[in-house]
């Protein structure tokens, strides 16, 4: 239990830091590049998904490739991840990057938790503890530090950032809630694999992968794009969703707090752009969670989390 427990952290702690660097990748590529969202987003999840799927084949569950879509129900719920979930973290997380900057888009999706735990509060499937209190309190306190950088009078953030930002909050807890019910029929590599070339399919629609400029993509270009695909996209999102064989949804949700410190780190450190004194203060709210985290003791089995995990999302 416990080395499970273990590997578990492992898993959420680098998948989360390889995700906030690759947001910082992502400006990179928005920023010198000029590359459209839509297309990157359309590129990144074929690419990634092919690959997983591709691995899962050599797997010992690659007879789960095929039959994931054997019933229809089964087939249902994996497009309405892929959709909803997989599709729409990525998307609002890259459109919040676009109009901001990595660090704020990362920072707002950290959000997630709060909504993660007011939906398992409202379906009383968890306990609200004093600890819980604190978490919703550093969340919110850290996020409006980070937008108004200490100022009621303006925001230190484009609107448009904020809004995806806020929706990628949402979209986060879906996806992380959502894909329990599945994990628990399906190896996590034929879900996370299958989702995003669903995902990528829908999107095609909009923005094709082969309708680029590729001549005017450097040697550089290229090494970011097989960055933010290979360990931004295909590795962050597998680690993650792996990390739910073993720990609780809200609890990976809440590791997952460690990407704003990545990707905080190398926008500022990296791409040089500027972050208030107080936003820096919202961000040490936000990083608090994981702090907190660290010294809670693995749920028992008689918890209401434990016992009844949330599945059921109309």
């Amino acid at each position: 239990m416990k080395s499970n427990r273990r590997a578990g952290l492992l898993f959420v702690i680098v998948g989360a830091t390889f995700w906030g660097i690759g947001g910082t990748v992502t400006k990179k590529l928005f920023q010198d590049y000029e590359i459209d969202v839509n297309w990157l987003v359309t590129t990144r999840l074929l690419l990634a998904g092919l690959l997983l799927l591709l691995l899962s084949c050599f797997g010992k569950n690659r007879r789960e490739v095929l039959f994931i879509w054997k019933e229809k129900q089964t087939a249902l719920q994996l497009v309405t991840y892929s959709i909803l979930g997989m599709l729409g973290v990525q998307y609002t997380y890259m459109a919040a990057i676009h109009h901001g900057n990595a660090a704020v888009a990362t920072l707002l999706q950290y959000l997630a938790p709060v909504i993660i735990i007011v939906y398992l509060l409202f379906r009383r499937q968890m306990r609200f503890t004093r600890q819980d209190g604190t978490i919703l309190l550093l969340a919110l306190t850290g996020c409006f530090f980070l937008l108004t950088n200490g100022s009621l009078s303006t925001l230190s953030v484009p609107y448009l950032a904020i809004l995806w930002g806020l929706l990628s909050a949402v979209c986060s807890a879906f996806y992380t809630l959502y894909a329990v019910r599945l994990l628990k029929r399906f190896d996590s590599l034929v879900v996370v694999g299958w989702s995003m070339v669903v995902g990528g399919v829908a999107l095609s629609f909009i923005r094709a992968p082969w309708e680029a400029h590729f001549d005017t993509f450097t040697f550089a270009a290229y090494g970011y794009l097989l960055f933010v695909i290979i360990f931004g996209t295909m590795l962050a999102f597998w680690l993650y969703i792996k990390s739910l064989d073993s720990l609780p949804p809200k609890e990976t949700s809440l590791l997952g707090s460690l990407e704003p410190l990545a990707a905080v780190l190398t926008t500022v450190f990296w791409l040089q752009q500027p972050f208030g004194f107080f936003q820096w203060v919202g961000a040490a709210c936000i990083f608090g969670v994981v702090f907190l985290l660290t010294l809670q003791k693995a749920p028992k089995a008689n918890t209401l989390e434990q016992k009844d995990p949330p599945l059921k999302i109309s």
